[in-house]
Order: C-alpha cells, then structure tokens, then sequence
C-alpha cells in the first residue's frame, strides 16, 4: 500500500477539508461564520457538513436562540483523529521522493 493509499477520501473536497481546518482550531462554529470562512453557499455547506455528521467526524447541533434557528459544528474525537491522520499522510506524500 502506498502513502498516497492512506489518505482519508472523506477529507478530498475542498469544502471538507475546510470544514475540518476551521473546526480544528474552534470548540464551537455556526453555519453563518463557517459559511463566511470558507466562502461557500448555504446548500455547500449543508451537504458537506451532513457528509461529515455521517461519517463519524463532527457534531452537529441545531437549536434556536429566540425564535431564530442556529446551526453550529464542532470536530469529533473521532474527526481530530482522522483528520490528523490524513494531514499525517499529506505530509509524508509531499517529502517522499
């Protein structure tokens, strides 16, 4: 098997990796400032994040604040594992030589 064998495909679009950058670095994010960030739609964001919730890697709570609804994300423990797994291997691919 090859380094490049060891990538987590759950983490090769962009918005995905992006989602698990910003969640990384931040306990809590809702959907408007990840949305913000990460400069993408809302149904971007939405099926990415859902993509993710179904693979073990973020939590999703949903919950109103007023009679406003709010979306927020946080990473897994489960997520930061996989997640720095794959960095892991992104690293290891760009020293082979």
């Amino acid at each position: 098997m090859g380094i490049i064998d060891t990538l987590n495909k759950d983490f090769e679009s962009r918005v995905r990796l992006g989602i698990m950058s910003v969640l990384m670095v931040n306990d809590w994010i809702d959907f408007t400032e990840m949305k913000s960030l990460l400069n993408i739609t809302d149904g971007n964001l939405a099926s990415h994040s859902s993509a993710l919730e179904k693979s073990g890697y973020i939590e999703v709570k949903k919950e109103f604040v007023g009679k406003k609804p709010k979306t927020s994300y946080r990473v897994t423990n489960m997520g930061r594992g996989a997640f720095v797994s794959h960095l892991n291997s992104l690293e290891k691919l760009i020293k082979s030589k």
